[in-house]
C-alpha cells in the first residue's frame, strides 16, 4: 500500500501560505522569483508569511538563495546566505532550504556546515542543487552526514517524473534516515506515480500566471508583456486529491 506523502507547496506570499493551509499541506517553501528557480524572499514577506502560517496550520521553510544561475558561491555570497539564514529563523521560520556546491560541482561541505549551524537547530533542507551533482546518491549520503532533515530532488532530471528511478534509489539509500521530497513539475498527472516511489513528501508550486500588458521593456528578460505568478487553490486541490485516493 502506498504511503501518502506529506505535501509542501512553494509559495511567494501570505496568500499562498493560506492556500497551503486550506488544502492540508504540511508546510510551505517560501521564496520569491520562482521563474528563476527561487530566491530569498524579503524580511517583510517572511514575517507576514509566518503570521499567516500560525492560523493556517502550516510550517514555513524559507528558501535562502542569494542569486540565480547556479550554486557555486564566493565568500561574499556565502556570508549573505548565512545572515539570511539567521534572520529567517529569528523571524519565526520553522526551517530553511539551502544548497551550495564547490568548484568541482560537488556539495560544498564546509559551506553547508556553516549554513546548517546558522539555522541553530531548525530544520534544514538541501534543495535541488543535488540534481546538478554528478552522483545524487553520493550527495544524499553527504547531506545525511551533515545531519540535514531532508533533500528536495527531481532525481537529477528536469522533471521529477523523469527521474523516478533515481528517486527510488534515493529512497532506498535514505532508508528513513533522511527525508526524500520529490519536486519539479509535480502535477495531478504525476503525483500518484511519484508517491508510489516511496518518497516522504511531494513539493509543487500549483501556480498560475497573471498577465499584464505594459508595452514597455522593464529589464533584459522583459518583452513588454509583464506577468507574475500566484498560487492557485484549484490546482493545489487537484494535486492533493491525486495522492489522497
Amino acid at each position: 500500500m502506498t504511503r501518502t506523502p506529506a505535501i509542501e507547496i512553494a509559495v511567494q506570499d501570505p496568500a499562498g501560505v493560506r492556500i497551503a493551509g486550506a488544502v492540508g499541506a504540511a508546510r510551505v517553501e517560501l521564496a520569491q522569483a520562482l521563474p528563476l528557480g527561487g530566491l530569498t524572499p524579503s524580511p517583510a514577506t517572511i514575517e507576514l508569511a509566518v503570521e499567516a502560517a500560525r492560523s493556517a496550520g502550516v510550517e514555513v521553510h524559507v528558501l535562502i538563495r542569494p542569486r540565480a544561475g547556479g550554486f557555486h558561491y564566493d565568500a561574499d555570497e556565502i556570508a549573505v546566505t548565512e545572515r539570511d539564514v539567521r534572520r529567517a529563523i529569528e523571524a519565526g521560520a520553522d526551517g530553511v532550504v539551502i544548497g551550495a556546491l564547490d568548484a568541482d560541482g560537488a556539495l560544498d561541505l564546509a559551506a553547508m556546515a556553516r549554513l546548517r549551524d546558522a539555522a541553530e537547530g531548525a530544520s534544514v533542507t538541501l534543495h535541488r542543487a543535488i540534481d546538478v551533482t554528478a552522483d545524487p546518491v553520493a550527495t544524499l549520503r553527504a547531506a545525511r552526514d551533515l545531519a540535514l532533515r531532508r533533500v528536495l530532488t527531481s532525481g537529477g532530471a528536469s522533471a521529477a517524473i523523469e527521474g523516478v528511478e533515481t528517486l527510488r534509489a534515493l529512497v532506498a539509500e535514505a532508508a528513513g534516515s533522511i527525508e526524500i521530497m520529490a519536486g519539479s513539475g509535480v502535477d495531478a498527472a504525476s503525483a500518484a506515480t511519484l508517491a508510489a516511489a516511496g518518497v516522504d513528501a511531494l513539493h509543487f508550486s500549483a501556480k498560475r500566471t497573471v498577465h499584464e500588458h505594459g508595452g514597455v521593456r522593464m529589464g533584459s528578460a522583459s518583452d513588454g508583456v509583464g506577468g507574475y505568478e500566484v498560487t492557485d487553490l484549484e490546482i493545489a486541490r487537484g494535486i492533493v486529491a491525486a495522492v489522497s485516493v
